[in-house]
This record gives structure tokens, sequence and C-alpha cells, in this order.
């Protein structure tokens, strides 16, 4: 099966620009019981499957999570908005970081705007991001579209039309994921400043 490029570049960016966000409206006033949580993330976050088989979350991901000091625990097996948001956090971060990095990246979070009494709510920091990450998504299509241009433009002295697709795609995916290696060392190297700092 051949790719078309332009067909997958167009579909790339398309995609780029429905990204949305859970709002912090959307998720209910009232606490939730762990299948509540679960079925909400669920449903809010299917979108951003790869698979359909691709589980969001599990009540079992859920215990880890407080196990490891990434969630505070429910409240009589109830789980409040602040803890959906900090779930939803927990969901991105994931797919590229480890459980400690998380912990080091969250504990602010949960121990300073967790509570009531937080001179910031956590609803007001992650809409506060979320906009943050929403004025990314222009400059990242433009990104991707110079990288595809620039992979698309390489081994021209490659005379077979199929073997030139082939490497052009293999350095198109080489240059996104340079990409993402680069920005995750930058991430590692600060969580590793802020955990060097907590120990001082």
């Amino acid at each position: 099966m051949k790719i078309d490029m332009t067909d997958l570049l167009n579909s790339i960016t398309e995609n780029l620009k429905r990204i949305d966000y859970i709002k912090p409206e959307e998720i209910p006033n009232i606490d939730l019981y762990m299948d509540q949580v679960t079925t909400f993330m669920d449903e809010h976050l299917a979108g951003t499957k790869r698979r359909d088989e691709d589980k969001i979350l599990t009540k079992t991901m859920i215990n880890n999570y407080s196990k490891n000091n990434l969630l505070p625990p429910s409240v009589k097996k109830k789980y409040s908005k602040e803890h959906v948001l900090l779930l939803i956090f927990i969901y991105y971060f994931k797919s590229i970081l480890s459980i400690k990095d998380i912990e080091t990246v969250l504990a602010p979070l949960r121990d300073k705007y967790f509570s009531d009494e937080a001179a910031l709510s956590l609803s007001e920091l992650y809409t506060e991001v979320c906009k943050l990450e929403k004025s990314r998504i222009k400059p990242l299509s433009e990104s991707v579209q110079e990288a595809y241009e620039s992979s698309f433009s390489a081994f021209s002295n490659i005379e077979d039309d199929a073997d030139q697709k082939e490497l052009r795609l293999f350095a198109f995916i080489c240059s996104l994921s340079f990409d993402v290696y680069l920005k995750k060392v930058m991430i590692e190297k600060i969580i590793d400043e802020l955990s060097a700092q907590k120990e001082d």
C-alpha cells in the first residue's frame, strides 16, 4: 500500500487544528467514584487514542498514581475535580516521561494548588497552561510543514521513484523524531535541576 504524503501531511495538520482540551467546566463539580472517573476520561479523551482498544485510564493506573505520589489519595473513595485535572496532566505526560519525572513535575501542583485554600485554583492553572498549548498549534503545524518540505527534497540522487519516496518518508519520520528527542532531553534536564534543588 502506497502512502500519499500530501494527503498524510494534510491529515496531520488538520488533526493539529482540531486538538482541544477538556474544559474545567466539563468536569463534574461533584466528587466521583473511580468508575465514574475512568468513564469520564474515556469519553472525553477518546479522540486521543491511537487504537480503539487502547486504554485511557484504568483503576490500576489510578491506584499506581496514588502509590507513586502523583495523585493525592481519594477521600472516602471519591475523586474531586482537582484529582481529574491532575489525571489529565498525567495522561499527557506519561507518553514521554517516567513516573518519577511526572511526580517531580506535578509535586508543586499537588502540594500548593490542590487545596481550596490555594491562591490560584488548579482549574485556573490548568486553563492557563491549555491556552499556552493551543497557541503552539500554528507554529507546530508550520514546523511540521518545514520538516516535510526538507525531507521530501532529500535523496534527489535516487533514481528509483519507489525507493526515493521510501527514503524521504524515513527522513521525515527521523526529522519529527529528532524534534521530539531534543525536547525530551530538555524536559529531563529541567526535571533533573528541579530534583537537585529539592535535595539542597
